[in-house]
Parts: structure tokens; C-alpha cells; sequence
């Protein structure tokens, strides 16, 4: 989901699955000031709501932009014939931890809370 999406989002007021994690952050007066005005346009939904659907979205654009580098390995021909490269930028190295953390989170999930 884009951030330009989440205004629409919010007036769904859909939700996703959530871990059991809580994270503690502190925010500068600005970004504060902002979450409020948001709170306020959107009182369905609470501050960290809307915190944790922003920090979503800059996570997933955050993928978009990481950089590509292009190793030695052929892995496909695009649509014009031309070689594609495998990437040794950080972006598979992050969707590899990415995915780990992943399991071991859907692991905790399906265990018994205390």
C-alpha cells in the first residue's frame, strides 16, 4: 500500500494481522503534532493505528528504493532479449531476513500467551 492509499484506508478502517510485540518509540514534537492532526481527521482511528499503517507503508517503500546491484549471474532474459542480472544489493539480503523474522513471529503467534 502506497501512503497516498492510506486515507482510504482509514476510512475502511480495515485491519491486518497483528503480532503480540509491543515497541516503544519516541517522536519528535513535529512528527507528534502531525499524528495528532491525523487523529483528529480520523477518529476511528487510534494514534497507534495510524503509526503502525504508516510505518507499514514506509517499510514497503522503503523496498522499492533500496538499491539494485547487479552481480554476474544471467537469471532471465526481459522482453527485448536483454540479460538480467541477479541482485547483490541489499534488497535480497533484507527480504531474506525479512522473511525469516516473519516465521519466527507466525511461530509466536500460534504459541500460548502467558
Amino acid at each position: 500500500m502506497k501512503i497516498r492509499e492510506l486515507t482510504q484506508e482509514w476510512e475502511r478502517t480495515a485491519r491486518g494481522r497483528l503480532t503480540h510485540n509491543h515497541y516503544e518509540v519516541r517522536l519528535t514534537l513535529e512528527d507528534a503534532a502531525r499524528l495528532a492532526a491525523l487523529q483528529e481527521m480520523y477518529p476511528k482511528r487510534r494514534v497507534e493505528d495510524l503509526i503502525t499503517d504508516l510505518l507499514s507503508c514506509a517499510l514497503e517503500e522503503l523496498e522499492t528504493v533500496m538499491p539494485y546491484k547487479a552481480g554476474n549471474q544471467v537469471i532471465a532474459m526481459d522482453e527485448m532479449g536483454d540479460p538480467l542480472y541477479d541482485d547483490i544489493g541489499p534488497t535480497p539480503r533484507y527480504l531474506e531476513l525479512s522473511r525469516r523474522h516473519l516465521q519466527v513471529l507466525a511461530q509466536q503467534q500460534k504459541e500460548p500467551q502467558h
